[in-house]
């Protein structure tokens, strides 16, 4: 029996063109297609004064980003505990320390007063990231970060296409992140965009992706190259190519259709697993949003029985996330308390969700989690 799978992008014919397009062209590396997909994210966000610059991972972005904001050894960044582990694997790199926060119950983001309790003299910067279908408390967590002079590094890897209070996501905070990678709402196989406030920080990010060298992107995006440049920096293989570059413009194209088909899964999933009274659903409304995962969260000690019993019925699960301080290499790390996430963490169970997902999958998911719990499991 063929399961059903956490995630399956939407490709299709339009993607292969693009991509057999852009390998017929000969022009492999960075392009003009990466400055194509820049101008075609700029223009989707509505973005005046901020600039937008691709790179090759997610994880690729966070670390840039804490670089671009000064952050070295010795630094700490207040983190949620409840995130992905490439938010805290870019501290690391910069040789600085993850300091954990917990999150708030209703929205699985950062909690404001937490992340407050925790600023200290050796506080250089905060990671707030969106999770799922719910976006972070951006207001509060702004004004804390002002009041103690911190940059914020926007994690919005699952929110790309979202909107807070009507503003989208990329849009207003200081420094934003985007993933494209293969799992996420549109994808460019492997890939990731920071969005930055001035000409001089786009300037340092095209440096720190390209090794350190100076040449200059409005070259690379005619695909020429400079042969003189000079390195003045530290520098990174961080750069996106052509080929990922084409698969997300042809992405971002769908990102309508994409939204509208991710929206009504959600909201299906809502209406029928609410009713459940052993599962809760997401406090959300699924307006202005484009959901990345949907999650439920199950009581802990049935968590492992429910996902063995979902597999058994055809239908995959995932885990998002286990908490960060609870990984060996993050033992010793200050945190705060963190009552919330160690709950969440041990309750939180992702169900499938993909673009255009058939009915009947949906109708397959919702009857087997009924089953499971009908059964006294």
């Amino acid at each position: 029996m063929s399961k059903i799978p956490v995630f399956r992008p939407l490709i299709d014919s339009k993607e292969i063109d693009a991509v057999q397009n852009a390998l017929e062209d000969g022009w492999l590396g960075m392009g003009k297609l990466v400055g194509e997909f820049e101008e075609k994210i700029s223009n989707f966000l509505g973005l005046e004064e901020k600039h937008v610059v691709c790179v090759s991972t997610g994880h690729a972005a966070l670390h840039l980003a804490l670089i671009l904001c000064d952050v070295g050894p010795g630094d700490d960044v207040i983190v949620p505990s409840f995130n992905n582990i490439a938010d805290f694997q870019a501290i690391l790199a910069v040789g600085a320390n993850p300091v954990f926060c917990d999150i708030l119950d209703s929205t699985l983001c950062m909690d404001p007063d937490s992340f407050k309790g925790l600023i200290s003299e050796k506080t250089k910067a905060v990671i707030v990231m969106d999770y799922d279908c719910c976006l972070a408390d951006h207001d509060r967590i702004s004004e804390i970060a002002q009041g103690a002079k911190l940059r914020i590094i926007h994690d919005a890897a699952h929110s790309f296409g979202s909107k807070y209070k009507g503003k989208n996501v990329g849009s207003f905070s200081d420094i934003t992140m985007f993933s494209f990678d293969p799992v996420k709402t549109i994808t460019s196989i492997d890939g990731g965009a920071l969005i930055v406030n001035s000409p001089e920080e786009k300037k340092i990010l095209h440096e720190l992706r390209l090794i350190g060298m100076t040449q200059p992107s409005e070259v690379m995006y005619k695909n020429e190259r400079a042969w003189t440049y000079d390195v003045n920096r530290l520098g990174f293989r961080y750069h996106m190519s052509n080929i990922h570059a084409a698969l997300g413009i042809a992405q971002l194209s769908k990102i309508e259709e994409i939204r509208k088909s991710r929206v009504e899964a959600c909201k299906y999933y809502s209406s029928r697993l609410s009713k459940i009274d052993s599962v809760r659903v997401p406090e959300s409304d699924f307006v202005d949003v484009l959901p990345f995962l949907y999650y439920i969260r199950v009581p802990s000690h049935l968590r492992t029985a429910f996902r063995d019993f979902l597999l058994k019925s055809g239908v995959d699960t995932g885990i998002h996330w286990q908490a960060g301080h609870t990984f060996t290499k993050f033992l010793n790390f200050k945190k705060g308390d963190l009552t919330v996430t160690n709950q969440v963490a041990s309750e939180v169970v992702s169900l499938p969700l993909h673009s255009n997902m058939e009915t009947s999958e949906l109708e397959k998911v919702c009857q087997s989690v009924e089953d499971f719990f009908r059964s006294g499991d």
